[in-house]
């Protein structure tokens, strides 16, 4: 199983970042999917998740508004629009899957792929 991220890089506070994920490996509609964050010093943490069918979606509270997690099941990916960026949001993005019904930070995470670099300058 492999999950590829791309899309980090270096954004200015309010700006926009549009990370993917793209699966492979794995049966991708039998999976929840998601993305987590860890920051310099700081334990890795649930930032958003979706279910397979893409209907149901769960946040970090400090995200919502600001950030939307999608899937499209005909091609194996899974996106974050990150808008509104803010210093605090600096991390290494990572995407995770799971045979649960949701990933929203509570539940396993069976798959993790290697993480992709957000920089939000002040």
């Amino acid at each position: 199983v492999q999950l590829q991220a791309s899309g980090g890089g270096l954004v200015q506070a309010g700006g926009s970042l549009r990370l993917s994920c793209a699966a492979s490996g794995l049966t991708f509609i039998g999976y929840a999917m998601g993305w987590f964050r860890q920051a310099p010093g700081k334990e890795r943490e649930f930032v958003a998740g979706i279910n397979w069918r893409g209907r149901s979606t769960h946040y970090l509270d400090s995200v919502k508004g600001r950030f939307t997690i999608s899937r499209d099941n005909a091609r194996n990916t899974v996106s974050l629009q990150m808008n509104g960026l803010k210093p605090e949001d600096t991390a290494v993005y990572y995407c995770a899957a799971s045979d649960s019904m949701v990933v929203d930070g509570t539940g396993p995470v069976h798959y993790w792929g290697k993480g992709t670099l957000v920089t939000v300058s002040s």
